[in-house]
């Protein structure tokens, strides 16, 4: 019988070790308590970019580890032979590009960057998207018993069985009835999320063409716990790391290894496979990936890191954070034990 998976590595382990030297990978952390502690510490990659049940979630009876075991059968088992290839530079298949793209979408979302993402979007919006979405279902079913037709009951599958959602009947201040619906947002809303883009929205995101670019002599690629970056450039031409996966323009790009980079740009012809970029576009590209880390980077070399991403020093930062992962699974269990699965 397989033990539950409760180390959770979000960047996963096989994708770090490009950067290990001697098994170890050199870590800079970008929130610590004091001035005192060392830049810059090897690591296993064992040992780093995971949380205890991040992906896990409570079912109603009992935790789940499947969205863990999904991940790493369905993306990072299949990607870490075409990453092999591009580290070897092999030729690649359009399976192995498809491999590596599906890699990409993984960790745009399947980081706690995109937790944090996700639950800020859904605190500023989630309240309105579902008033004007009961407003419209009671108006629909409405119009249907006055028309005298039945509506039949949506079905309910995968992904759609974990959102946590309560619809309760509530009475206002004149005693009309309605409907309140409740979803709770939290880490099983989040595993809802993703699983919806990596089994649904992934399908439907623009075809772009891919390509490997390398660093230039004198460069190397850093990675971070939070690797793929979405570049986009604004009317004003301001620079935004939230940029669309369908907006012309939109440079996307995820370091496979010190040397290879994957690359596209939304609407451009990519460079030709291979292309090695001049030392201009390189340091261009490493400003932005290290502008994209959350609290961790990972480095061969690490020329100049510490002045483009200062650390924050911070106790009380620093301790809060530590709080949050130390009780995130019990705290989550709690409140999704109030929202079983559907």
């Amino acid at each position: 019988m397989e033990s539950f998976k409760k180390d959770n590595h979000y960047v996963p382990q096989a994708y770090l070790r490009q950067w290990t030297n001697n098994g170890k990978i050199l870590t800079y952390r970008l929130l610590v308590p004091h001035e005192k502690c060392e830049p810059w510490k090897p690591h296993s990659p064992k040992s780093i970019a995971k949380h205890q049940h991040l992906y896990t979630y409570f079912s109603g009876t009992k935790d789940s580890d499947e969205i863990e075991r999904w991940l790493d059968r369905d993306f990072e088992g299949p990607a870490f032979a075409s990453i092999a290839k591009v580290v070897s530079e092999s030729r690649l298949t359009s399976e192995d590009w498809n491999n590596l793209f599906r890699f990409a979408v993984a960790q745009s979302v399947r980081t706690p960057a995109g937790l944090q993402r996700f639950m800020k979007r859904q605190d500023e919006t989630l309240g309105a998207f579902l008033s004007e979405s009961m407003e419209g279902s009671v108006a629909k079913v409405g119009a249907a018993l006055a028309a005298g037709i039945k509506l039949e009951p949506a079905p309910v599958v995968d992904p759609y069985s974990k959102l946590p959602l309560k619809l309760h009947r509530v009475k206002n201040e004149d005693g009309e009835e309605g409907i309140e619906a409740r979803v709770l947002n939290g880490r099983k809303f989040w595993i809802w999320q993703l699983e919806h883009i990596l089994k649904s929205t992934i399908h439907r995101i623009p075809t772009h063409r891919w390509t490997i670019l390398q660093a230039p002599p004198g460069i190397t690629w850093p990675t971070t716990d939070n690797p793929f970056t979405r570049l986009g450039v604004g009317v004003n031409g301001k620079l935004s790391l939230e940029g669309g996966w369908g907006v012309p323009g939109t440079r996307l790009f995820l370091p496979l290894s010190p040397k290879h980079l994957l690359f596209a740009c939304v609407g451009y012809r990519p460079p030709q496979r291979g292309t090695t970029l001049s030392l201009t576009e390189a340091v261009f590209i490493r400003t932005m990936i290290l502008n994209g880390a959350n609290r961790y980077v990972f480095a061969t070399d690490i020329q100049n890191i510490d002045e483009i991403r200062p650390r924050t020093v911070s106790r009380e930062l620093f301790d809060a954070d530590a709080k949050l992962w130390a009780e995130w699974h019990e705290s989550q269990s709690r409140e999704e034990a109030h929202y079983p699965d559907l």
